[in-house]
């Protein structure tokens, strides 16, 4: 199943945009990173094509139909969203918060039956929150909640699931488990698209990577080829670094300074590092949108 978006634009003041004639397409077995700095637009982009934000120009097309001429809860079957914030004010248990993701499903006057609580039993369990089922939802803590909102967009069984920073508030250990989570989705067929402003979640769980700079698209490709220094460097306005661990694996940090007087080195800052630096014109470059 392939969900399109053509030419899509979008402002929330007139003559200032936010999204500026944006094209893409999304499908297939891969997680799809959106990342940009604050206000490029990544949150509106998830919710144009999430079906919850009509573009003002352009169109979302789900397998040729638009997405914004199905009816609210035909859509809500196909696509589903994440959000970055959700403050709580009633006190259901988790365990009907995440219920609620299988609304679609169910008809005007029909209860939860046995696939619904079972999908949302699932959901608890897929992102380590099956022992706080009973709790108040008032009363998880941030990355709990964050946790909890990511259980009810599983429990929804959507094909396409949009996360708006789902790494944001969680320790590395539930990071971790939530984004390899969401790998694991793609692998079953169901297309994860994650918003976020971490380049090394993207570099190690992407199947690609779509750079996201003043409303429009600059750079879509893999992870090897769209997070070099150079693009990052464009992206954000700061000089970034590639190191290479002694099996392979790659991390992007921040440079401190214009600069480095140990690049001749091949070593990263501190002289017991096990990394070593590579240079942008070692990679290959991105394709540019």
């Amino acid at each position: 199943m392939r969900l399109s978006a053509h030419d899509i634009s979008y402002a929330y003041i007139p003559g200032r945009p936010v999204l500026t004639g944006l094209s893409l397409e999304i499908g297939g077995k891969e997680v799809l990173f959106l990342l940009g700095p604050n206000g490029s637009g990544k949150t509106t982009l998830l919710e144009c094509l999430g079906g919850l934000r009509k573009p003002q120009r352009g169109k979302v097309l789900l397998e040729g139909r638009d997405v914004y001429a199905l009816p609210p809860r035909a859509r809500a079957k196909y696509l589903g969203y994440v959000p970055q914030v959700h403050r709580p004010v009633f006190g259901f248990r988790v365990w009907e918060v995440v219920l609620m993701g299988r609304a679609p499903h169910l008809g005007p006057l029909s209860t939860p039956g046995k696939e619904d609580l079972r999908e949302t039993a699932w959901a608890l369990e897929a992102v380590g929150l099956a022992e706080l089922a009973e709790r108040p939802y008032t009363e998880l803590s941030g990355g709990e909640l964050r946790l909890a909102l990511i259980a009810r967009g599983l429990a929804q069984g959507v094909k396409f699931l949009f996360l708006d920073e789902p790494d944001a508030h969680l320790d590395p250990g539930h990071q971790h488990r939530v984004l390899a989570l969401i790998g694991g989705l793609a692998e079953r067929g169901l297309a994860p698209v994650v918003a976020s402003h971490n380049p090394n979640n993207a570099l190690h769980y992407g199947g690609r990577v779509v750079l996201l700079g003043a409303g429009r698209l600059l750079a879509s490709g893999p992870p090897g080829e769209v997070l070099t220094p150079g693009w990052l460097r464009e992206l954000y306005g700061v000089e970034f670094e590639l190191l290479v661990g002694e099996h392979g694996r790659r991390a992007l940090i921040p440079a401190q300074g214009g600069s480095d007087s140990n690049a001749s080195t091949g070593r990263a800052r501190g002289s017991g590092s096990r990394y070593s630096r590579e240079s942008a014109e070692s990679l290959p470059a991105a394709r540019k949108a």
